[in-house]
């Protein structure tokens, strides 16, 4: 069972901030390690941060403005009909886990999640296979609507439509809850960030929360001299793969010469003439400081570096 929260005429602003009360469905996939774009870290931050954050980038846009298009390939292509519900969904038994969907299918026991992907995701979609962060959002869907089965479907761009079926899959959805039940109760309600994962996304959300150094302020390293060492034989490894490549990148300079392209039935090399073009600020700075000083900007980040004792 679930509770409905009306959406209808509510402002982006509220909706975005009911979000931030429960695990939404694509949420899911980053929880467990399957998002190749978030991170737990990530969702830990959007949900225990006062900030709202408003996404709005070209992919969202296109998503966003192809859902309708997607839903009537979809009718289209399958004879069901859709229809938006309007409402965020609340499990009753699980008040953490929440569903804003695209689409239910009318007078079935199922709902629609539409999706657009650029071609050059095409192989993630071939073969009856769905990105496994998307199949998680389909099943967390479930699991808050108690609905049997979740379709997902996807115009990829200037290639094909698709969709899928997924059906309700009792020991992954209990696992799913499981996952997000301890990860709403062992981090966003007791405030602890979740363990790093090496993920880009991981840097930014530290950057974020601890953006600004207190000058010469300073805390006694425990605990991490196993760690150090693992990194520094993994610098070892990676200098010497790099050297490896290097030297075979300059073999095949060294066979192309002055020509610009080289290939055969498995690869094609490049090695092209680039001009680039930058300002020459030492000079300006030297010769027109006032312009200089009128157009400079001070960007604030911190540097981590380590260094042997």
């Amino acid at each position: 069972m679930y509770e409905k929260i009306p959406t209808a005429g509510m402002a982006h602003e509220e909706w975005l901030k009911l979000r931030k009360t429960g695990i939404g469905g694509s949420d899911a996939g980053a929880i467990c390690g399957l998002n190749p774009y978030s991170s737990p870290m990530k969702v830990f931050w959007d949900k225990t941060t006062d900030e709202v954050e408003e996404k709005d980038n070209e992919a969202i846009r296109i998503g966003n403005d192809l859902e309708q298009y997607v839903a009537g390939r979809f009718m289209e292509a399958t004879g069901f009909k859709v229809r938006r519900s309007n409402y965020m969904y609340r499990s009753k038994k699980h008040p953490y886990m929440i569903a804003d969907v695209d689409r239910m299918v009318v007078g079935g026991d199922a709902g629609l999640e539409c999706k657009t992907a650029s071609a050059y995701n095409a192989d993630k979609w071939a073969d009856g296979r769905i990105p496994l962060h998307y199949a998680m959002q389909c099943y967390h869907y479930m699991a808050v609507t108690g609905k049997r089965t979740w379709y997902i479907a996807a115009v990829i761009l200037g290639h094909e439509f698709v969709y899928r079926k997924l059906m309700w899959e009792d020991a992954l959805i209990q696992q799913l809850i499981k996952a997000e039940g301890q990860f709403w109760n062992n981090h966003v309600m007791a405030n602890r960030i979740p363990d790093p994962d090496g993920s880009e996304v991981c840097d930014s959300v530290l950057e974020q929360y601890f953006h600004t150094a207190k000058k010469a302020s300073a805390v006694k390293l425990v605990g991490f001299d196993d760690r150090l060492a693992r990194r520094e034989e993994i610098l070892a490894q990676i200098w010497e793969l790099q050297s490896e490549q290097k030297q075979i990148e300059q073999e095949i300079k060294l066979f192309m010469q002055d020509s610009e392209l080289a290939s055969n039935g498995h690869y094609k090399v490049s090695w092209s003439n680039v001009d680039t073009t930058r300002l020459d600020t030492k000079r300006i700075k030297q010769e027109q400081p006032e312009i200089y000083e009128n157009y400079i900007k001070v960007t604030s980040s911190r540097r981590f570096q380590i260094k042997a004792a």
